[in-house]
C-alpha cells in the first residue's frame, strides 16, 4: 500500500479535491511535530486559502489540531463555558463578562490573546494592572476555577501547538483571512478548554476584520457548524463595529471602562454586549431562554456579585488584595498607570454624533504604543483615547468631544486624524443595537 505522504496531501488540495481524515491528520501531525518543510506548508496553506475546504474538512481540520495537544478536563459537576470574539476597537467585553458568568455559577477557562495590531488584546488590558499573571498552567487554572469560577489566560505550550506554528505561517504567506484556517484556530482553541457551551461575538464594520455583515454572518455560521461538530453547543451574535465600543481605547483605560461596567456604571453599548453574550451562553447551557439569561447577567453588574468575582479573580492571578480592592472600590487610578500628557479634541463643526471612525481611532492609538506591529512588541499600556460624547449627542463648536491619553508622542498627523473620525449629522440619529443577527445551530 502506498505510504501517505504530505506531497501527496499538497498535491490532491492543490488540484481541489476533498481530503480525508487520514490525510488531515497527517498535515497536522506533521505541523504539531514541525516535521514539516517550510516550502511545502506554505505551498499547502496557499492551496487551502484558494481551493478552500468543505464543512467536513474543516471540522476534522479543527479536531485534529485540538488533539495535537493537551485538552483541559474538569470536574462531571461543572458547566464550563466561555466567549470569543472576533476582535474590535475597545473591545473590553471579555472583562466583565468572565466574571459576570461566574457570579451565576458558571466555569469559565477563559483562554485570550494579544493583540497584533492596532490596540491591544485581552492580555494586554489585564497585564495593565500591576502584578497579574497571565501565565497559569492547568493546575493553577483549575485552582482559580474552584475558588473563583473563572480566569482569563494565555495560551499555554500544551494547548493547540499546531496551532501556534500554523498561525505565524500564515501571517508570512498571506493566508491570515483564510475562512478555514481561522475557524479551526479559534475553535480548536476553545475546545482544548473542555467546554459545554461557547458563544462567539462575530463582528463587521469599519473597526473589523469582516466589513460586512453578510460576511460575518458566513464566517459566523462556518464557526457555529464546526463548533457544534465538536460537541459544543454553540451560537453566534453578529456585531456592529462601526464605531469604538463603549467610551475608551487603550489598554488601561479599557480596564477602568469595565470596572465602571462590573460597578452597574458606563456605557450602555457595552453593557448590551455583554449581556446579550451572557444571555446567551445560559441559554446554550440549559438553563432558561436567552432573554432571561441577559436578565441575570444584568443583575450579577447591579448587584456587586460579578465585580466581586472579578477581584477574586485578580488575586488569585497575582494583584495584591490591597490593589485589587482599591481598584474595585476605591479609585482604580491609583493603580493602573496613567499617561502623562491627556490633550482635548475639540469639534470644528457642530451636529448630532452619528459615528466615530473605529479603525481611524485604532491607527491613532497604535501609534502611540497602545498595540503593536509584530508579535513580540511592547505595548504601552497607559496610552489611549477616552470619548467625553455619545452616538447621539449634541455638539457645538469648540466642544471637547474626546481626549488623547500619550506620552509626548502625538504628531500633528495624529490630532487631525482623531478629529477627522468624528461624524456629525444635522438631525438627531436614532439609536442603533450593537447586535444586529444570530447564528444558531442548524
Amino acid at each position: 500500500m502506498h505510504e501517505l505522504h504530505v506531497h501527496d496531501v499538497l498535491g490532491r488540495k492543490a488540484a481541489g479535491h476533498e481530503l480525508t481524515a487520514k490525510e488531515i491528520e497527517l498535515f497536522v501531525e506533521r505541523v504539531s511535530r514541525e516535521e514539516i518543510d517550510r516550502l511545502q506548508l506554505g505551498a499547502l496553506l496557499m492551496a487551502i486559502y484558494t481551493r478552500g475546504m468543505v464543512q467536513r474538512e474543516v471540522t476534522q481540520l479543527t479536531a485534529a489540531m485540538t488533539r495535537s495537544g493537551e485538552v483541559l478536563r474538569w470536574p462531571d459537576d461543572w458547566t464550563v463555558v466561555d466567549k470569543h470574539s472576533t476582535g474590535g476597537v475597545g473591545d473590553k467585553v471579555s472583562l466583565p463578562l468572565a466574571p459576570a458568568l461566574a457570579a451565576l455559577g458558571f466555569k469559565v477557562p477563559m483562554v485570550s490573546g494579544r493583540g497584533l495590531g492596532h490596540t491591544g488584546g485581552t492580555l494586554d488590558k489585564l497585564e495593565a494592572i500591576p502584578g497579574f499573571s497571565v501565565s497559569q498552567t492547568a493546575g493553577q487554572m483549575r485552582a482559580c476555577l474552584e475558588r473563583v469560577g473563572c480566569c482569563i489566560v494565555g495560551q499555554t505550550q500544551t494547548l493547540v501547538p499546531a496551532d501556534r506554528v500554523l498561525y505565524a505561517s500564515r501571517d508570512v504567506t498571506h493566508t491570515v483571512d483564510s475562512a478555514p484556517l481561522i475557524c479551526s484556530s479559534i475553535v480548536s482553541k476553545k475546545a482544548a478548554e473542555g467546554l459545554q457551551a461557547l458563544v462567539l461575538d462575530v463582528k463587521y464594520g469599519a473597526g473589523a476584520f469582516q466589513r460586512d455583515a453578510r460576511h460575518a454572518a458566513e464566517i459566523a455560521r462556518m464557526l457555529v457548524d464546526t463548533a457544534n461538530g465538536m460537541g459544543i453547543s454553540t451560537a453566534a451574535l453578529i456585531t456592529s463595529m462601526e464605531s469604538p465600543i463603549g467610551q475608551t481605547v487603550g489598554n488601561a483605560l479599557e480596564v477602568a471602562e469595565a470596572v465602571r461596567c462590573l460597578r452597574g456604571r458606563g456605557a450602555a453599548d457595552l453593557r448590551e454586549l455583554v449581556t446579550a453574550l451572557g444571555g446567551q451562553l445560559v441559554q446554550l447551557a440549559g438553563r432558561g431562554s436567552a432573554q432571561h439569561g441577559a436578565q441575570l447577567v444584568a443583575r450579577a453588574l447591579a448587584d456587586g456579585s460579578a465585580l466581586d468575582k472579578f477581584r477574586q479573580m485578580l488575586v488569585c492571578q497575582g494583584v495584591s488584595e490591597p490593589d485589587a480592592h482599591q481598584l474595585c472600590h476605591g479609585d482604580e487610578w491609583t493603580v493602573l498607570p496613567r499617561a502623562p500628557a491627556i490633550e482635548d479634541v475639540c469639534a470644528t463643526d457642530a451636529g448630532f454624533v452619528h459615528a466615530v471612525d473605529a479603525m481611524a481611532v485604532a491607527r491613532v492609538c497604535a501609534a502611540l504604543g497602545a498595540g503593536r506591529k509584530q508579535a513580540g512588541d511592547s505595548v504601552d499600556h497607559r496610552v489611549g483615547i477616552t470619548f467625553l460624547v455619545r452616538l447621539g449627542d449634541m455638539l457645538e463648536i469648540g466642544q471637547p468631544w474626546a481626549q488623547i491619553h500619550h506620552c509626548g508622542n502625538l504628531t500633528d498627523a495624529g490630532r487631525l486624524q482623531v478629529r477627522q473620525a468624528l461624524r456629525l449629522t444635522a438631525q438627531r440619529p436614532s439609536p442603533a443595537p450593537r447586535v444586529t443577527g444570530l447564528v444558531q445551530r442548524q
